[in-house]
């Protein structure tokens, strides 16, 4: 059965907007598909001997049921819905249990060939109530990949961009983070690392834990630094470490 497009303020959009720092807030139920009444023009019953039989019954009764209505008529040859109310079904299972972004939504609609007003409608609506919130998806973000993997700025800022979240939100979300406190995170990484490093000469040592942190996104100047003294605190001669790798 066609629905009509409609855009109420349901229960589910007035609990809808995203914890700080969680994806509760980003989770929605998705509507059901919409499909033909059971047993219309399905075929069923078909099998041997039953296609003038049980099965054309259910099917005369299916139409008696339906009534011959326009929309029925619609739903059996398979047309298309109204494309803004499928950008939003789409959407609600994207967003179901992972919080996404504008533009990885907009992709997603664009990818199955909604056209672009009736995107911008669905996509511009759920901001309105919640269900998209890119500034609360890059706060959720530096706050996970940060603590949860180790990632410096450099790296959280080059992730966040690839979601096509805006620089001035990007810049604000991993503005929670101080030097002070990437370069703890950075110690704690080394700290874990260090062991599996022992029986290496220096500079595979030093080659191998400085990688680990380029690759988080910590700058040269600070993995040295940071290396230097976890290999001095094991005794290590760390005379002329002070070059970069």
């Amino acid at each position: 059965m066609t629905r009509r497009t409609e855009w109420p303020v349901s229960a589910t959009d007035q609990h809808a907007g995203p914890g700080h720092g969680s994806t509760a807030g980003y989770m929605a139920g998705s509507e059901d598909e919409h499909e033909p009444e059971a047993g219309a023009g399905t075929g069923r019953g078909t099998g041997s001997g039953a296609g003038f039989g049980e099965g054309a019954g259910r099917r005369d009764r299916s139409r008696t049921r339906s009534g011959g209505s326009p929309s029925s008529s619609r739903a059996e040859k398979g047309e298309p819905r109204d494309p803004a109310e499928q950008a939003r079904n789409i959407c609600l299972r994207l967003l179901t249990g992972t919080p996404r972004t504008r533009k990885q939504l907009a992709d997603a609609l664009r990818k199955r060939e909604i056209p672009d007003e009736a995107a911008e409608e669905v996509l511009s609506r759920f901001e309105d109530v919640g269900l998209i919130d890119d500034a609360a998806f890059a706060d959720a973000w530096v706050e996970s990949r940060h603590h949860g993997r180790g990632l410096a700025r450099r790296a959280l800022v080059r992730e966040l961009r690839t979601k096509g979240v805006d620089s001035a939100v990007i810049d604000e979300a991993v503005g929670q983070l101080d030097s002070e406190q990437e370069e703890a995170t950075a110690r704690e990484l080394v700290a874990r690392k260090l062991r599996s490093t022992r029986g290496l000469d220096r500079d595979k040592r030093l080659r191998r834990l400085a990688g680990m942190l380029a690759r988080k996104g910590y700058g040269e100047g600070m993995a040295l630094r940071v290396v230097r003294q976890a290999l001095e605190e094991e005794g290590e001669d760390t005379e002329g470490l002070d070059e970069p790798f």
